[in-house]
């Protein structure tokens, strides 16, 4: 069942990024999009702005504020780089146009892109020539019929920055990858802090000026310094525990993400690369499998014993690619 599953995740990715096959079920855009702000937006795109948004207003105006004096201002710089790091990386990765150099110097996207035509060639690209396109490419150009266009040094359509990326962009996304795992981690830690504390110590998390006004009562100020608002510690534990299950689930996606780019990195391949890889040996497997299992109907057992040497599966991250595009 998990095989089928894949199986059927790779197909999918194939005819959306796949040079090689235009699929008559997938309806590309009539014109070329430019970057990650072509309309439509995605709807990953804006939840992602969403999260990031949501993560920054209880960080910086109710968690960071209640840390202890000594803490406070490192919290404030260091968790302020990293956010702010991470949205210009984002931006960036979003923003830039990551087609192919010939794509580029053309800047004809006002044009409506010519349809494929199967009886005059078999592939989309041939040797170096995009025939939809209409321009030589790179060889490890790709065309994305998300974006219906030439992507250099094609990786993956992105849908999280409604953005293809490519050697253009790869290091901006792969920056706000490294500091989005990072951020989740430090926001993490501090709220299970102030979770913490709040039942060992509360008055740790009282040290602003500002609580010299509620101290003989249970009032909890939120958005200090500059604009106190009064709440509860109930309200204030909730949304700790939200924003806790929130950033546990984001960084087990994201830093699953980043540890299968530094894999890639290892091995000096990419999305796309090892994603062709492994559909070719698991097709190559089936065909042995079908084979083995055609010439010998009696032996029911060997294709158990042949999964044994089955290509390892794609981590997570390369499934969740799949799935959300």
């Amino acid at each position: 069942m998990v095989n089928i599953t894949e199986m059927a995740c790779y197909n999918k990715r194939q005819r959306q990024t796949g040079p090689e096959q235009v699929n008559d079920h997938i309806v590309a855009p009539l014109h070329s999009r430019v970057n990650g702000w072509s309309f439509p937006l995605h709807s990953f795109q804006l939840l992602t702005l969403l999260l990031y948004s949501y993560l920054a207003i209880v960080s910086f105006g109710i968690y960071i504020p209640l840390l202890p004096n000594e803490w406070r201002r490192v919290a404030y710089v260091v968790i302020g780089i990293v956010f702010v790091h991470h949205l210009i990386t984002h931006l960036i990765a979003v923003t830039i146009d990551p087609a192919d150099e010939n794509i580029l110097a053309k800047k004809n996207y006002d044009k409506p892109m010519p349809l494929f035509d199967r009886s005059k060639f078999k592939h989309v690209i041939q040797n170096q020539h995009c025939y939809l396109c209409e321009v030589d490419v790179g060889p490890k150009t790709k065309h994305c019929s998300t974006c219906n266009k030439c992507i250099a040094d094609f990786d993956h359509h992105c849908n999280w920055l409604n953005n293809c990326v490519g050697s253009r962009n790869y290091w901006f996304f792969f920056n706000a990858v490294v500091s989005a795992t990072v951020g989740i981690l430090l926001l993490i830690l501090m709220m299970l802090y102030v979770f913490i504390q709040y039942f060992v110590d509360p008055a740790q998390l009282r040290t602003s000026p500002q609580f010299e006004s509620v101290r003989g009562n249970a009032t909890w100020l939120v958005f200090l310094p500059l604009a106190p608002v009064e709440t509860t510690a109930v309200a204030i534990l909730a949304l700790a525990t939200l924003s806790v299950v929130l950033g546990s689930a984001s960084f087990l996606l994201v830093g699953h993400l980043l540890a299968f780019h530094l894999y890639l990195l290892s091995k000096k391949m990419n999305t796309y690369e090892y994603m062709t890889q492994h559909r070719s040996k698991q097709h190559t497997i089936h065909q042995e499998l079908n084979s083995e299992t055609t010439s010998d109907q009696t032996c029911r057992t060997e294709p158990l014993q042949v999964t044994l040497y089955y290509y390892p599966p794609p981590p997570l991250s390369v499934f969740l690619l799949c799935i959300t595009s």
